[in-house]
């Protein structure tokens, strides 16, 4: 097994985590802060959160591409890492063209139709990394054998 698998992994496995819990726990509770309390702790959630997704995310990607190079990844790509990377389209796709709009307009007004536009699509992207973390559980056996 690689270094740049293993490193791949754990961004994957971190990220799928992390927007598991987001979605069960954080994004559901935004409702709970309140109107006038809400762009202010909208703020420090983007900024917190930034500090965490953001190099994982980055880290994902870079890794994900690099082990589609069979130089550096040591071994020739299959299915398995041609589909992980291809989920990542969709997934940064709906992160930047719909989460990060729909958080940017939250933060100057809390609005129910914005929240509730947020957790469906937050459901999507959460679908589609649980589907890469399982894609990379299973790399990592395929590589053990």
């Amino acid at each position: 097994m690689t270094t740049l698998l293993l490193i791949h992994a754990a961004a994957t496995l971190l990220m799928t985590g992390v927007v598991i819990f987001v979605a069960i726990v954080h994004y559901p509770l935004f409702g709970a802060v309140g109107p006038e309390c809400f762009p202010a702790y909208s703020a420090a959630h983007a900024s917190r959160t930034t500090i965490v997704v953001a190099p994982l995310m980055l880290i994902e990607a870079l890794t994900g591409v690099l082990l589609l190079v069979p130089t550096i990844a040591g071994r020739e790509p299959g299915v398995l890492e041609y589909a992980g990377l291809g989920l990542l389209a969709p997934i940064w796709g709906i992160t930047f063209l719909l989460n990060v709009p729909q958080h940017a307009r939250l933060a100057k007004c809390f609005d129910t139709g914005i929240h509730r536009a947020l957790l469906q699509t937050h459901a999507l992207r959460t679908l589609l990394w649980a589907a890469r973390g399982v894609i990379v559980m299973v790399m990592i056996a395929k590589t053990g054998r």
